[in-house]
């Protein structure tokens, strides 16, 4: 993916870049492209709904397949295939940041330290973890649930934004 929005967007800087990454392949859009490929009738997870993360990982599986059996060349064209629709939306100039960057960034334009994130609680298997996460700064506390570490940080800091704002 950062292949080809370098070659569909050179003139942006790194920065831009990775905010337009990120954007595409976090696990709403990795969800959303498995599903227009029908791969929801391909999954097999419990009861329906598939959770999207679920979505999300076999769609990462199935580039990691293409990308080992057919190379860079073949996996670029898949992603690029399958992200057709998200990547000719794709505006740069309007990118939703996530919440730990979004964070991040009204810290530091309030001249404040950056978050600290701590795992507070795990419960689960260790195929269907949930992971509980606090997000610190200075004397307020928030937390957030999810099934990854990072997902539960970007709920963490999703909360502390509101609390913030």
């Amino acid at each position: 993916m950062a292949d080809e929005l370098y070659a569909r967007f050179p003139q942006l800087s790194e920065g831009k870049l990775t905010q337009l990454r990120a954007s595409l392949v976090r696990e709403e859009s990795l969800a959303r492209v498995a599903l227009e490929l029908g791969m929801a009738q391909m999954v097999r997870a419990g009861p329906a709904p598939i959770p999207a993360s679920v979505l999300a990982d076999a769609l990462e599986a199935v580039f990691g397949a293409i990308f080992l059996d057919g190379g860079y060349p073949a996996a670029r064209r898949a992603v690029v295939q399958a992200f057709g629709a998200l990547l000719e939306q794709l505006d740069p100039g309007n990118v939703e940041k996530d919440a730990k960057t979004s964070l991040q960034e009204l810290l530091h334009a309030r001249g404040r330290q950056p978050p600290e994130y701590r795992v507070i609680a795990t419960r689960g298997a260790p195929h269907a973890r949930s992971f509980d996460v606090e997000c610190m700064i200075e004397d307020m506390r928030t937390t957030g649930q999810g099934t990854s570490r990072q997902r539960a940080e970007q709920e963490a800091a999703r909360a502390m934004l509101e609390k913030l704002q």
